[in-house]
């Protein structure tokens, strides 16, 4: 009668060992893997911008860190948004039909989105009332009424398809779509709209909490 020997420990330490290593490589594989999709995130759908100036003023104040989303996403009105202006719609004719693109500011420019292509936005200076297709704005984020008019258009002005008309919160002080140096804005100088404001300077906060804030 023959007897079966084991011999234990010699044969199952190499394949402890393997398993340990398979389990390591596993692990570095899915942290690179996440790294890659965390960087692919941030740098083709989200993207960190700093304000500089006062024309997006309560809302945003110069030095603020805000969060944007890709021009994959498309901005509704009322949103803050960031563009390139390079180029600026203006009109070659009386009536506001004919449209061109001129020099624009050649800045990168934070406003809030105010009508889009196809809407017709008014604004009573006199009042500081804006309206879009005869609807007035609620506008509880601007630092004051609407009376400062840059030049650029005659109001009622009807917004051409393809582009966009934004204004500061700081109505009074911001350069923005009412002065010809920025005008209208074309929706492929889009880079982002503004989903969270993420840091705001210790001196210019009453607390921590102010420090963000939902831009979205």
């Amino acid at each position: 009668m023959s007897e079966e020997i084991r011999i234990t420990g010699t044969d199952e330490e190499p394949r402890g060992i393997k398993g340990f290593l398979a389990d390591v490589m596993d692990i570095a594989e899915a942290v690179v893997v996440t790294f890659f999709l965390f960087f692919l995130i941030f740098a083709y759908l989200f993207r960190p911008v700093t304000v500089s100036g006062d024309s997006m003023n309560p809302t945003l104040l110069t030095e603020d860190k805000i969060l944007i989303v890709s021009p994959l996403y498309q901005p509704k009105n009322g949103q803050v948004v960031v563009i390139d202006n390079y180029e600026a719609g203006l009109f070659s004719d009386p009536d506001q039909k004919e449209i061109y693109r001129a020099d624009g500011s050649k800045i990168i420019l934070v406003k809030r989105l105010i009508a889009r292509g196809g809407q017709t936005i008014d604004i009573d200076f006199e009042n500081g009332i804006v309206t879009v297709d005869g609807q007035q704005l609620d506008e509880p984020y601007i630092a004051e009424a609407t009376r400062s008019n840059g030049g650029a258009f005659q109001y009622p002005l009807t917004v051409p398809e393809g582009y966009m008309f934004v204004m500061g919160d700081n109505r009074n002080e911001s350069m923005d779509s009412r002065s010809p140096n920025v005008a209208l804005i074309p929706e492929d100088e889009l880079l982002g709209t503004a989903v969270v404001r993420y840091n705001r300077d210790e001196d210019d906060r009453d607390s921590f909490k102010e420090r963000f804030d939902y831009l979205f």
